[in-house]
């Protein structure tokens, strides 16, 4: 019998990552008749999915946590938060009446259950082993033209910064089988963007198949009805010829690149723990720009990793002006406990890492501001999202830009006969450009 007695709200924190993961909670107590309120006032009980990456994410966390507290909330903490300091949180803010972790939010019935009669719920494995499926009942939170698919769980490396192993345990990979079932589910419901991610998604199927399988994942689904299939999380070692080869020949396949490449000197590479990816950066690139002259290319640094000199960070400096990515991220070191890089002497000083993430920030910008130059008077297939309300403008994206972290496509309102609306992908005109957006025109058709 469905229990429709009680209402439940979501809050969710973080990565896309965890995104999946709150919408499996979603459709899992959806599918066991809860009623779900997307505004936290109309429920009694409120789900946090939290991240707990870097302590700003820690800090929003537990900023969340309290103020729902104080509106008199029982609180259910699930996610990373929950595995990081699964021995700490039922004791310090007792509006907590579970805690679920990152390989157990599977189980969220359950533990709703347990505490609907009074319970007090630790439901967190010290060794996360789950990772959903197609099977898994899912609502999705996103745009109903684009969607996340996560491909595998967790991560065998041991970078000295990144507590994510600790969190979300070792890597385990979908099969091939599993996930073009479930994108063939997503586009039956209208997808027209699939975005796959794990933590290292050009690592996906090593342990599964014994070596990684994205060139062979990748060409099983060219077959599914989704016009773009987006890759994030591409890790350089991953990358090889065989990968390559599948963006360039797989069409559905868009030819965007986000490497997180942290920093570029190899002395820092190794005190990060990544010595895999000291020999490799330059010859990746080269690779990329043969292979894959169009590539769009996004990556992410650190600056101020402990010891790091400056001119190790001006080696860093020049890499970029060198490569002239499409796209930078850019961070200050966090130490966070639980890391190895936490305990390293030769900090430095915030002040100076703060200066280089914005010479950093000041080095990139003139660069993407040209490569979106670039694209004026250029024909591009626009993914609409959303009509300005005030302007009237369709607003949307290209390849170029992933949701979220990247830029947007805004075109003129003025389409004649046309009939455009969210989830369409248009043939427009670029006409402008800007640092981080693109303006144009539609040319009539869709997609």
């Amino acid at each position: 019998m469905k229990d429709s007695s009680s209402t439940v709200a979501f809050v969710h924190l973080g990565c896309e990552k965890n995104l999946v993961d709150t919408e499996h909670m979603m459709g899992l107590l959806s599918n066991k008749g809860y009623a779900l309120r997307e505004n936290t006032e109309e429920a009694q009980i409120v789900i946090v999915n939290t991240c707990s990456f870097i302590e700003d994410a820690r800090e929003e966390s537990v900023r969340v946590l309290v103020e729902l507290a104080d509106k008199g909330k029982e609180i259910i903490i699930a996610g990373c938060l929950a595995q990081h300091f699964r021995e700490q949180l039922l004791q310090s803010i007792p509006e907590a009446k579970a805690i679920v972790g990152t390989g157990d939010y599977q189980n969220i019935v359950n533990v709703l259950q347990r505490v609907r009669k009074g319970e007090i719920v630790h439901e967190v494995s010290d060794k996360p082993i789950f990772v959903g499926d197609e099977n898994l009942p899912r609502l999705r939170t996103t745009r109903n033209s684009v969607a996340f698919l996560k491909v595998a769980e967790g991560c065998n490396y041991r970078c000295a910064f990144c507590i994510i192993p600790k969190l979300r345990g070792d890597q385990r990979s979908r099969s091939i089988e599993s996930i073009v079932s479930e994108a063939n589910q997503l586009a039956k419901e209208g997808v027209k963007e699939l975005i796959l991610i794990s933590q290292i998604t050009t690592n996906y199927g090593i342990d599964l198949y014994g070596k990684p399988y994205l060139a062979e994942l990748l060409r099983a689904l060219a077959s599914v009805e989704i016009p773009w299939i987006r890759i994030h999380y591409a890790y350089p070692t991953g990358l090889t010829p065989d990968v390559l080869k599948a963006y360039r020949e797989v069409q559905n396949v868009l030819p965007y690149l986000d490497l997180p490449l942290q920093h570029s000197h190899p002395d820092v590479l190794k005190a990060m723990n990544r010595p895999w990816q000291t020999n490799i950066n330059e010859e990746l690139m080269d690779q990329i720009k043969s292979q894959l002259p169009d590539a769009v290319l996004r990556t992410t640094f650190i600056v101020g990793f402990p010891g790091e000199t400056e001119d190790q960070f001006e080696h860093l400096c020049s890499f970029i002006n060198k490569h002239q990515f499409d796209h930078v991220g850019v961070f200050t070191f966090s130490p966070e406990e639980g890391t190895k890089a936490a305990s390293l002497t030769d900090k430095v000083p915030f002040e100076i890492a703060q200066a280089r993430k914005d010479k950093i920030i000041s080095i990139q910008q003139p660069i993407s501001e040209a490569k979106n130059s670039s694209f004026i008077g250029k024909k591009l297939d626009v993914l609409i999202e959303r009509q300005d309300s005030e302007t009237g403008e369709f607003v949307g994206r290209c390849f170029r830009f992933a949701p979220e972290v990247d830029g947007e496509v805004r075109l003129q309102p003025d389409i004649g006969d046309l009939s455009v609306h969210p989830g369409m992908l248009v043939p427009a005109l670029i006409t402008g450009a800007d640092l981080y957006d693109l303006t144009g025109e539609l040319v009539g058709g869709t997609l």
